[in-house]
């Protein structure tokens, strides 16, 4: 950008080899540089200095006018006038000046704008910070001061003269919730190494009372001890549920020698819910040796595997072998009775046929229906490989079904085949 500087000798002149900058406002003169060449040489080289001077004032007008915190520029502008004040160059550095010097203002009545309403903000934030100190829920109440402390540390500064003293007000505020937070959870754990304690300690009154000599002692303490267990809540489950298998060992260990000792034979007790799912189980497996029922049976299979859900729902400890045994039984009825209906279209009178004719009808049938379902299952698993859908949980249902069918079927085949044999070899 090339000076219109006219005459250089209005900002400058050259003296005894030195390049001077004449006086203005309350600065002297002042030397910025030497002659190399020739003075007019010397001179127009800090007059085209002095484009630098006026972009870096039009360039921090930009900054200020596209910045969203404008304050920020404050101490930037500070600095720049300055800087000016000790450039090299030569030119009307008063424009320049006064032009900081109206921004200085804006930006100062801003901040000052900006530190009113900042001092709005945490004084409101202070309020609500003592209303989250009397919330009775740590938790809430620890979780809420937090957000208020995210807010405050997003909030800008207020005046100088102001800051210490909001601070200080919000950080006792702060402080003091969390002294009393600490002196709360101080004293509920020491609350729950009490209650630890007791429970210790009922451990090892009752390992004690294993070896009594008067039973009838012993059995009125360890019924005591029993109780007082019964009064100790509100302590952490994990180590509550250690101590619990420690004194319930004891105690049937003690209950298992007093029964000895008083002769008393102790039933056990069966949950009428578990009595009631194997009844259903052994019910549906003398059933189904009975081919003719096979429909009907079929149908109260459907009956019995509502009733089991209902029931398994309500019961807490069901022996995993029951509940194998049910599933197994019900698909080996719904696999029969579909192995009946297919035939009976070919062979409607098969239960009128001899035994053994009976068995080479269904082997034949059931080993074409197995193969077949295996086949389409194979395709099935190639298209959603291909398709990529292997991961979805509905196709994976779908086949992890289709191959608990699959099984039954081959079951069955094995079993004919078995009972075949048996005949043919008679």
């Amino acid at each position: 950008m090339e000076n219109s500087i006219k005459n250089p000798a209005d900002y400058g002149y050259c003296k005894d080899g030195k390049v001077y900058l004449k006086a203005y406002s309350e600065y002297e003169d002042r030397q910025i540089g030497v002659v190399r060449n020739t003075e007019e040489e010397a001179l127009q080289y800090f007059i085209n200095r002095f484009s630098i001077a006026e972009n870096k004032v039009s360039t921090l007008f930009e900054q200020v006018e596209e910045a969203q915190n404008k304050g920020s520029y404050l101490t930037k502008l500070l600095q720049l006038r300055k800087s000016l004040t000790e450039f090299d160059g030569l030119g009307n550095f008063i424009p320049l000046l006064e032009r900081l010097d109206g921004l200085e203002l804006e930006l100062r009545e801003l901040i000052l704008n900006n530190q009113i309403k900042n001092l709005e903000i945490k004084k409101a934030l202070i309020e609500e910070l003592k209303e989250a100190g009397q919330i009775e829920d740590w938790a809430v109440a620890t979780e809420t001061i937090m957000e208020i402390k995210t807010k405050w540390l997003k909030t800008g500064p207020v005046d100088k003269a102001l800051q210490d003293g909001v601070e200080g007000e919000f950080n006792e505020i702060v402080d003091e919730f969390f002294v009393r937070r600490r002196e709360y959870y101080s004293e509920k754990n020491r609350i729950i190494d009490e209650k630890l304690a007791t429970l210790q300690r009922i451990v090892d009154d009752a390992r004690n009372l294993r070896y009594e000599k008067d039973v009838d002692v012993a059995f009125e303490v360890i019924k005591n001890l029993q109780r007082e267990w019964k009064t100790i809540a509100n302590v952490p489950p994990k180590k509550q549920s250690m101590l619990w298998k420690q004194f319930k060992r004891s105690n049937d260990f003690f209950f298992e020698r007093y029964n000895r000792e008083k002769g008393i034979v102790m039933t056990v007790r069966i949950d009428p819910r578990v009595q009631q799912m194997k009844e259903m189980t052994t019910e549906l497996e003398s059933l189904f040796k009975i081919q003719s029922e096979i429909p009907s049976t079929s149908e109260k299979a459907k009956g019995y595997l509502v009733k089991w859900k209902e029931l398994a729902t309500q019961t807490k400890n069901l022996d995993r072998n029951i509940a194998e045994r049910f599933r197994n039984v019900c698909d080996k009825i719904f696999e029969m009775n579909y192995l009946l209906r297919v035939i009976s279209y070919r062979h409607p009178a098969l239960d009128e046929k001899p035994r053994v004719e009976q068995l080479k009808i269904m082997i034949n049938q059931m080993d074409y229906m197995t193969k077949k379902e295996k086949n389409e299952l194979d395709a099935f698993i190639t298209d959603s490989q291909y398709s990529g859908q292997m991961g979805d949980k509905l196709v994976m249902n779908k086949i992890n079904t289709q191959k608990r069918k699959i099984s039954m079927k081959e079951t069955l085949l094995i079993e004919f085949k078995k009972e075949l044999e048996i005949l043919l070899g008679q």
